[in-house]
């Protein structure tokens, strides 16, 4: 048996960040974890090819020389999912479908040969087995969360790693809050489910193996949902990668109770944490109460970003507009945060409701809901009818893009943030000087020539030389890392 194994193609979005990776010579910011997961979960015997199609276009031969298809998809990828499909299908080939999409959306999926709905570590074995004896069923549902000690070792040698920014590994799934916009518990629920030390540290060996160095991505969605397994984790992860020289730095999303959390934090520092993203929200009370994010509510915003950048951990931070408690200063005071909070990547997105959260409930009950959410919610549109005027958040919402990421807001944020962030000497740079250099020229010849914003651009490269000569690769990186957000900002396709 034959399988391709194929990523459909993300648009190009904030979460792309496309032109920044240009920089370094990258096609992706992360391999497809998910499929490389399914790779490990088919029969050794299968022979197995993967095509991402955010590195490499999909071609007749790669279709050819398949028996079957697997295709994943997040909703901001259903469109490429459905041509995918079409495509395969019309060439006669067995194609199967599943993924975060699939699970939430299945009355309205292309029509593959087999659909496959929740976690796959009990049903793709099942599946195979029913293949093998021609008795292969439509529809695979996953009876229960299966416990993470069932999921395998990735197969990452099938991804081509140069083309990637960063690797992926997953520690756990679920998360333990409520909040209402958020589909994350409705597939994985509100237990966090982890992987043992001893499964970690083999995903990490495995992927040690293959001569990856540099940033790994632990894509929990919450990496602290479970602290107690966490603080488990963190000494062997520490000892882990003393005893290998430091390969890999760690960046993760968590939720800001993480600084509540002395423990944590410097167990993270230690381990190589570099980076977290926190779903902050809104600087609102009200606007978080409503969206049942109380977690967010229990201490001050402003101090608990600063106190996760002093332990050595840039915060990127994502924001929403659209709550219905959001006042008609929300722009203003968004942009007040993001500013105080100096976190130069700040993630904002109009609210929207996710296929079967419970946002979606309330909004279908309530007879607001106008379409399904094409997953992106930085293109500017609505699918839900909003209690502030409609054209009056969009414009809001827009104003405040071009404000957050003009350059001289966003370059002073960098800054601020170079500042607080306490540079940890015992993590290594393991980029070659030459691979290096090739991206800093790039930098200097888009951001410092070319574009019409030199001036800005060279005024942040002085400051950052100055002042913080010692995380001068940090701050070239985040001057790519603003131009990607403004140039979709500025980009008329963008919203």
């Amino acid at each position: 048996m034959r399988v391709l194994l194929i990523n459909p193609e993300f648009p190009n979005t904030y979460w792309s960040f496309q032109h920044a990776l240009s920089f370094e010579g990258k096609r992706s910011a992360f391999p497809p974890l998910s499929l490389l997961t399914v790779s490990a979960l088919l029969p050794a015997r299968w022979e197995r090819r993967l095509i991402d199609m955010n590195v490499r276009k999909l071609k007749p031969a790669d279709i050819e020389w398949a028996d079957m298809v697997l295709v994943t998809a997040m909703l901001v990828q259903k469109e490429s999912l459905r041509r995918v499909v079409e495509l395969c299908k019309a060439r006669g080939k067995r194609v199967a479908i599943g993924g975060p999409y699939v699970t939430t959306s299945v009355d309205n999926l292309p029509r593959a040969d087999h659909i496959f709905l929740g976690e796959a570590e009990t049903t793709l074995p099942e599946f195979a087995r029913d293949l093998e004896f021609g008795e292969a069923k439509p529809y695979y549902q996953a009876k229960d969360r299966p416990p993470l000690s069932a999921s395998p070792i990735p197969d990452f040698h099938i991804a081509d790693l140069k083309r990637y920014s960063a690797m992926s590994v997953q520690y756990s799934r679920g998360c333990p809050f409520q909040c209402e916009f958020c589909d994350i518990i409705e597939i994985y629920g509100r237990e966090p489910r982890t992987k043992s030390n001893h499964q970690i540290m083999a995903e990490l060996d495995a992927l040690r193996r293959t001569g990856w160095r540099g940033t790994v991505f632990i894509v929990d969605d919450n990496f602290i949902g479970n602290k107690p397994q966490v603080k488990r984790l963190l000494p062997a992860l520490f000892e882990w990668q003393e005893k290998h020289a430091r390969p890999f730095t760690f960046l993760t999303e968590a939720s800001v109770n993480l600084a509540e959390d002395d423990e944590l934090l410097g167990g993270m520092q230690r381990a190589g944490f570099r980076s977290v993203f926190l779903g902050i929200e809104t600087p609102v009370e009200e606007s978080l109460r409503e969206a049942n994010k109380r977690q967010n509510t229990k201490g001050d915003l402003l101090d608990s970003v600063k106190k996760i950048q002093s332990c050595g951990m840039e915060v990127m931070g994502g924001f929403i507009v659209g709550f219905d408690s959001d006042p008609e200063d929300i722009f203003e005071r968004q942009i007040n945060f993001i500013r105080e909070s100096a976190i130069p990547l700040a993630m904002v997105g109009l609210l929207n409701a996710l296929p079967d959260t419970q946002l979606w409930r309330r909004l279908r009950k309530e007879g607001r809901l106008l379409a399904e959410s094409n997953g992106d919610n930085t293109d500017g549109l609505l699918n839900f009818v909003p209690r502030m005027n409609p054209a009056r958040l969009v414009e809001g919402y827009q104003s405040l893009l071009r404000t957050i990421y003009s350059p001289g807001q966003y370059y002073e944020r960098a800054l601020e943030c170079l500042k607080r962030v306490r540079l940890n000497e015992s993590l290594p740079n393991h980029r070659s000087i030459a691979s290096s250099i090739a991206a800093f020229m790039r930098i200097v010849l888009k951001l410092g020539v070319l574009d019409h914003e030199r001036g800005e651009f060279w005024r942040f490269m002085r400051r950052a030389y100055a002042e913080h000569r010692d995380k001068f690769a940090d701050a070239a990186r985040l001057a790519a890392m603003g131009y990607h957000f403004r140039k979709l900002t500025v980009d008329s396709a963008s919203i």
